[in-house]
């Protein structure tokens, strides 16, 4: 008998993406509801999938009849916002879950509103008498966040925690989520600081966080802003020795966010009430501003000790293209596939902080472009390349691994082939920072000295023609990126692993220290490998109007 899932908002941002998540899956049946029979229908009858999808106008205040009509297994409420119910018709924003509850059917809400989900395990009682189960806040704020840190407090005694999420800009926010930011920008938020109960306000407070897997391509460093959600209440309830707690959203463009920060500050200086009448103005311009990479992303960092000394511990996120979007949605996935497989919640009412665990994540992540990591806290002499690439280190090949792995001087050895660019220009600049000219099966050493300040002095010598570059650790917005100084030229490089490659991408470009655009950047394949027990090296170096600079490739052994 085929699993009944009603879906409120079903044709919307979340609900209708949770109905894609699902549509692999032949035994189910989905009822994609709404107050707009057409968007409905239109939803319908372009699913694609075997799970079998039915069109409803339903009003949420009017769900009961809908309910005992055709009996669904789950409810599950993606309509939101959830911060605002309280403001509908009927004064109550439990609507939803005292008609499930009355028609004893299971219910779950993506809501991220604090005090929406914190009030929902009040029907525990209710919910048991009636054989049901109710979970609240089955989205990442807060069931991954909970899975993040109850990994990471395996091995750690966690005393403070930050976490945000960063969209993509082309993530597509609906209407009703931009109502919920407007909501809280400014009012109220509980939260812990220092082991006491605070008062902040929404979107008031700022920090700037890179989002960077290890051995992955990185987000530019974003800015956060705090939000209104459970976790800043659930989590030191749950892990006891958290004492500090801070959430927020990085919403690009920057400039939109930065505008919304202004509005919060503001309301909370003159003690206005929320400035939800906007929120349409804001949906529109932020639908409207949709540039730069389809990348999305999400963090958590925590601090506190183990064995008595203190460590911190990062999990970095990101999400490609059209894969992000769908993160929200899959904590609900996650527990529809586990009743299909006869894992049901169990009864009674509560947060869903603890039906899903990082490695359930693994399962749904599957098969998506989604990609996540931990760094740990480094030593400062840690050598550099260990530094970057933190817990994947020990995933780069053998040679590869040797030659960047030591904190002494030390040469290898070998030969090359070299090929100079033919423009004019090219050429012009190949003189000035010395490289070789063309060649076939050069001699070639490079010699790897590490400096007091961390930085790491490269001198190639491709058959007596000489020259150097300083590689070091990059800081601020250059965090967790690798810098290279050719001269007057300075880059910040991605350090990323892919099929037993090294492989180095340029994300930005200093020349005499002043920052150039992207459009002129250098760049080119540049990987490092192992064959046969050598450390093979393919380097290209070309730019927008120059072409090919020049490109080398070789293999070394250790002197």
């Amino acid at each position: 008998m085929a699993l009944r899932i009603l879906i409120l908002g079903g044709y919307g941002v979340f609900g209708g993406r949770l109905a894609e998540l699902l549509k692999d899956l032949p035994n189910i049946e989905i009822y994609i509801c709404g107050r707009n029979l057409a968007r409905a229908t239109t939803f319908c009858n372009n699913y694609a999938g075997p799970a079998k999808v039915t069109p409803l106008c339903v009003e949420r205040t009017e769900l009961s009849d809908t309910l005992l009509k055709f009996r669904p297994d789950v409810v599950v409420d993606a309509s939101g916002p959830f911060q605002l119910y309280s403001h509908n018709n009927t004064g109550d924003p439990y609507t939803v879950i005292k008609s499930c509850l009355k028609a004893r059917v299971n219910y779950m809400d993506l809501a991220d509103g604090a005090d929406f989900v914190l009030a929902v395990p009040k029907f525990i009682m209710q919910a048991k008498e009636a054989g049901i189960f109710i979970l609240s806040g089955v989205s990442s704020y807060p069931v991954l966040t909970s899975a993040v840190i109850k990994d990471i407090a395996k091995n750690m005694k966690v005393h403070s925690v930050e976490g945000g999420i960063a969209p993509s800009p082309f993530a597509g926010i609906g209407l009703n989520v931009m109502r919920a930011v407007i909501s809280y920008a400014g009012g109220p938020v509980k939260l812990q600081r220092n082991g006491k109960q605070e008062i902040a306000y929404g979107l008031t407070e700022s920090m700037r966080f890179k989002i960077a897997p290890p051995g992955k391509l990185p987000l530019n460093n974003i800015h956060f802003s705090l939000v209104d959600v459970p976790d800043l209440q659930i989590i030191p309830k749950q892990i006891k020795t958290v004492q500090t707690i801070w959430m927020g959203a990085g919403p690009v463009p920057e400039t939109l966010h930065k505008a919304l920060n202004v509005l919060a500050k503001i309301r909370k200086k003159f003690k206005l009430n929320a400035f939800t009448r906007f929120a349409p103005l804001f949906y529109r311009v932020l639908n409207l501003m949709k540039f730069g990479d389809h990348r999305g992303g999400m963090f958590v960092k925590a601090t506190g000790t183990s064995d008595g000394k203190e460590v911190e511990r990062t999990w970095h996120m990101i999400a490609e293209g059209d894969d992000g979007p769908y993160i929200p949605s899959m904590a609900v996935e996650g527990i529809i596939r586990k009743m299909l497989a006869g894992k049901a919640p169990k009864i009674g009412a509560r947060i869903a902080t603890k039906e899903l665990t990082l490695k359930d994540y693994d399962t749904l992540f599957e098969g998506k472009s989604i990609y996540y990591g931990f760094r740990d806290l480094q030593e400062h002499s840690v050598p550099l390349y260990r530094h970057v690439l933190n817990t994947v280190y020990d995933r780069l090949p053998e040679a590869v691994q040797e030659l960047h792995g030591s904190n002494e001087t030390r040469t290898w050895s070998g030969t090359a082939q070299i090929l100079r660019g033919e423009n004019p220009l090219a050429n012009i600049v190949a003189i000035l920072i010395r490289f070789p000219k063309t060649a076939n099966a050069t001699p070639v050493t490079v010699t790897l000295t590490p400096k007091v300040d961390g930085s790491e002095l490269w001198e190639r010598n491709f058959g007596g023609k000489k020259f150097s570059s300083i590689q070091r650790l990059g800081k601020g917005r250059q965090e967790h990126l690798l810098m290279e100084k050719f001269g007057p030229v300075e880059v910040a490089i991605a350090l990323i692993i892919e099929d037993d490659k090294l492989y180095l991408e340029t994300k930005n470009w200093t020349f005499l220290g002043i920052p150039m655009p992207k459009f002129l950047m250098p760049g080119g394949e540049t990987f490092e490998t192992e064959e046969n027990g050598y450390f093979v090296f393919n380097v290209e170096i070309k730019a927008p109007i120059l072409g090919l600079i020049v490109a080398y490739k070789g293999r070394l052994k250790k002197d």
